[in-house]
Order: structure tokens, then sequence, then C-alpha cells
């Protein structure tokens, strides 16, 4: 009965602990992103792109506003004002007769009341001296200033996403390439172990092969915390929250992408920088002609209407309109060293631009120098992992029969894994350094058209 008893116990965990493990959900997988779906997120979500897109915001919104310029600029003004007025009248011919009557001229009259004074006036700008077309231009180059600067903030997440997602492409390719140099060593520690036993290979050729596997172990385990460190950095700058998977893989093309010169033409023209420095020259032109524009009369019609006339003052008309004139003769603001100051800082600007072309063709030539390096790197090493396959099939069958030692199959091994982990980081080389030439010559948005081009993938092997 006992024994009954305890098989049913038992029966009935096995059942629970059964129905217990089915109904664990299985480990949500990382989603998938391919390199264009994960260009596309970033752009959702990056926070730096969202400040420079309220940027540009503003400044439009500023440059709009300098349309209404030369409207009349209409203001309400009501005063409640206590006022004493002092008349003096002078008798003139009445004198002498105001004297019999002890009255002596001119008269004084003194009056103190309250008023009201309800006004609205209208002031239209004819001419300014061209100081409103310049802050026109200003805030049109300004806009165009931080258009530029959004620019230049895209097409560095996008380099930062090439570095991000291809380097965990990489990191994937190592981590696999250090598991299987891993476990092929695992594997010759086996043999040796096992020839060593029958007196086939000695004691130092089984301890050799123990150090290698545990050195390989090491490489593995340091590849494993180089991957989860990319997935961080990847799951960061996409905000995904959790892994993210790509699934594009290292690419390279084995033609040049095109004739240096187009790139350089492409930079000085498109390059984000370049645009950003060009607005700033034309911004403190602008400014040089406000300053100017400060020498210059300026011509306005001005109108004006009072709502209570019956507390007019006696200066005070009903109403009026007409065109004024206004000159500043002498300013403590020192206009001539304003202007100079203004042509300075134009100056600057100018300075910057150049030597900004400058490093941008500089830019242009490192990246596609970087660029070409890689990519014959990469073409290379097709032949040194061919023959580094070869050398290790053929030095693990020399070992097995006795021909060779166990370095000889360890180095092989190592020299197999070398290579494959060079060329995908060749691969890789290529990727970032596309992504740069096309970042400094202004035509990031261009990295999928070179990229579907490409004729070379490192496949996971």
């Amino acid at each position: 009965m006992s024994c009954s008893l305890a098989t049913a116990l038992l029966l009935a965990v096995g059942s629970a602990t059964a129905q217990t493990v089915d109904t664990v959900p299985p480990a949500a997988e990382p989603p998938a992103l391919s390199f264009a779906e994960a260009q596309v997120r970033l752009l959702q979500v990056s926070d730096a792109l969202g400040a420079a897109d309220a940027a540009v915001r503003n400044r439009q919104d500023l440059q709009d506003a300098t349309a209404w310029l030369r409207l009349p600029e209409v203001t309400g003004e009501i005063r409640r004002m206590n006022f004493q007025k002092s008349i003096y009248i002078p008798l003139g011919p009445l004198e002498p007769i105001a004297a019999q009557y002890g009255i002596d001229g001119p008269l004084h009259l003194k009056y103190e009341d309250w008023r009201t004074r309800p006004t609205v006036t209208a002031v239209l700008p004819l001419y300014t001296g061209g100081m409103i077309p310049a802050a026109q231009q200003a805030a049109a180059a300004a806009t165009e200033q931080a258009s530029a600067q959004r620019e230049g903030t895209r097409q560095s997440l996008s380099v930062q996403l090439v570095q991000a997602y291809f380097g965990q492409r990489l990191a994937e390719q190592a981590l696999r390439v250090r598991r299987e140099v891993r476990d092929g060593l695992e594997q010759h520690l086996r043999d040796a172990t096992t020839l060593e036993r029958e007196g086939f290979a000695t004691r130092a050729q089984r301890l050799q092969a123990t150090v290698a596997r545990d050195k390989a172990e090491r490489e593995y385990r340091k590849a494993e915390n180089d991957l989860a460190t990319l997935e961080a950095a990847l799951s960061t700058l996409l905000r995904s929250g959790g892994a993210v998977q790509p699934v594009t893989p290292l690419f390279v093309s084995s033609t040049p992408p095109g004739a240096i010169e187009d790139f350089e033409r492409s930079a000085l023209s498109g390059h984000p920088k370049i645009r950003e420095l060009r607005a700033m020259v034309a911004q403190a032109e602008q400014g040089v002609r406000v300053q100017q524009a400060k020498f210059k009369p300026q011509l306005f019609l001005f109108g004006q209407y009072d709502f209570r006339r019956r507390d007019e003052l006696i200066s005070d008309p009903d109403w009026a309109f007409g065109i004024g004139l206004r000159y500043t003769f002498l300013s403590p603001s020192a206009r001539p060293l304003q202007v100079s100051a203004a042509r300075a800082q134009r100056d600057q600007a100018e300075a910057g631009l150049r030597e900004a072309e400058n490093q941008v063709l500089l830019g242009v030539r490192k990246a596609w120098n970087e660029l070409d390096t890689a990519r014959g790197q990469y073409l290379l090493l097709d032949s040194s992992l061919g023959l580094a396959r070869e050398n290790l099939r053929l030095q693990d069958l020399a070992f097995r029969e006795g021909q060779a030692t166990s370095l000889d199959v360890i180095d092989a091994r190592l020299q197999l894994g070398g290579a494959r982990i060079e060329r995908a980081q060749a691969a890789y080389q290529y990727d970032v350094a596309l992504a740069q030439l096309l970042e400094v010559s202004g035509q990031m948005d261009r990295y999928e058209e070179f990229r579907r081009r490409a004729d070379k993938g490192v496949d996971d092997e």
C-alpha cells in the first residue's frame, strides 16, 4: 500500500513538474532589424535629432515673423493723469484799461485737473536704410544654419548606427569563430589524450593542447563580453529597451564607389558643416548692413486718433496723420566702431568657412584611403582564408597519423580563426569607412544604395 502511495506521489509530482515546465513561456527572441529598419527607428527615437528639429522650428518661426516688418505698428495707450497748466496772456493794448480796474498784465491763469487720454497711434515704415531686408535675410540664413546643423546631427547619428549595428555583427562573427576554435581545440585535446594513452603522443603534447584550449576559452569569454557591450550600445542608440538582432550582414564591394573628385565636389557643396558656415557668413554680412543702416535716415507714415476729446489739452489734436523723417546725428553707441566690429565678424566667418573647406577635403581623402585599404585587405584575405582551411585539414590528419605535432594543429586552427576574424574586421572597417566617406561628402542618404550594390558579404560561417 505504501509503495503504491509513493508511486502515485512520484507520478503526481512528475506530472505537475512536466505541466509547470510546459507552461513556462519560452524566452522572447530579440527583434530582428535590417539596417534600413534600424535607420528608420533611429530617426524616430533620437533625442538629439528631436532637439535639432526644435531648433529648426524655432528659426523658421523667427524667419516667418520678419515677413511682418513692413506692416504698420499700431499701439493703444490710455493715460489717467493729474496735471497743472499755467497760461500767461499778455494784455497788449488793453493793459491801460485793465489797470484802471486793478488788473495787472500779463494775466496768469493756472488750471489743475484729472484727465483720461485714450489714444491709438499707427506708424508705417517707408524707408529704414536697408534694416528690414537685412533682418529678413539674416533670419533666412539663421534658418538655413539650423537646418544644416540638423542635417549634420542626422548624418552623424547614421554613422554611429553603422558603427553600432555592424559592430554587433562583427562581435557575433568573432564570438562564433572563438566558439568554433575553442570546440576544435577541445576535440584536439581529446585526441591528444587518447593518443597519449595509446603511446602515440607525449605528455608535453597533451599539455600543449590543454594550454591552447584554456586560452581559447578565455578568448571566447572575452568575445561574449564584447558582444554584450555592443548589444547594449545598439539597444541604447535605438531606445529598444532590450537587445536587437541585426540581420543585415557585413558587406564589401570589390570595386571603388566612384571617383574621389566626385566626392570632393559633393563635400564642398553638400557637407552640413560647409552649409552651416556659409549661412553664418550670410548672417554676418547682413549684420554689416544693419550697422550701416544706422547712418541713414528713416522715413515713416504716422497717424493718431484721440477717443476722448473732451479731456484733450489745448495743444492736443483730435486726430493727426502725416509723414515723418528721423535721422540720428550723434549716438553714444559709436556707430563706426559697430560697423568695424560687424565687418570683423564677417571676416572671421569667411576665414572659418575656408578652413572648414580644407578640412572637409582632407577628410574625404582620409576616408577614401581607409575605404580602399579595407577593401583591398578583405579581397586579399580570401586566399589566406582558403590556405588556412586546407592547412588545418592537413595538419589534423597528419597529427592523427603521428606525422605532425600538437603545436602544428594548434597553430593551424588558430591561424584559421585569426584569418576569419581578420576578414570580418576588414569588412567592418570597410562599412564604417564608407559611412565616414559619405558623411564627409554630405551623401549619407546614399549608404543603403551602396550597400545594395556590394558584391561581397561576410556570411555566418
